[in-house]
């Protein structure tokens, strides 16, 4: 059975990718926004979607929106309606009332908290990725000063004649 690899593992190959640094932040930033967003469920779509229209690395973004996750959905999910509501000025916290599970009734009840969930989900997404970009750049930048990167071997070159 293939164990999924760790995050420090994946952490050590984006340091090692072979783009600028730059674009590398650029990509673990717009992953930051995906994780934030309020459109669960469609995370990875929108991450194959700025790796196809945007051309950004794959493993930089994934590893970026990963930072949803199991173990950190539940704060998300509550740091994002409290952003929202306070945004709005509401003080009223989501209540469920778990007798109608009809979705006429389950509508009716998540309706009310929509409008803070993702008022508070696109300034999470938009403050965490302006946050993300100039740190992950910054700490990209000095590790490849301090770990320059090998140059790309190619098959014409002299060793490989």
């Amino acid at each position: 059975m293939a164990m999924l690899p760790s995050l420090r593992s994946l952490l050590k190959r984006v340091l090692q990718l072979r783009e600028s640094p730059q674009r590398t932040a650029l990509a673990f930033a717009m992953g930051v926004f995906i994780a934030f967003s309020p459109t669960y469920g469609l995370h990875t779509v929108m991450v194959l979607f700025c790796v196809w229209a945007l051309k950004l690395n794959f493993l930089a973004l994934m590893v970026g929106a990963s930072i949803n996750n199991p173990w950190t959905l539940v704060p998300i999910l509550g740091a994002t309606y409290w952003v929202g509501a306070l945004l709005l000025g509401r003080s009223d916290g989501p209540s469920f009332d778990w007798q109608d599970l009809s979705f006429g009734g389950i509508y009716e009840q998540v309706m009310p908290y929509a409008v803070p969930f993702f008022l508070g989900g696109l300034v999470l997404s938009l403050l965490g990725a302006a946050l993300t970009y100039p740190l992950a750049n910054y700490f990209l930048t000095k590790h490849r000063r301090a770990h320059p990167l090998d140059p790309i071997t190619r098959d014409d070159s002299p060793k490989n004649l």
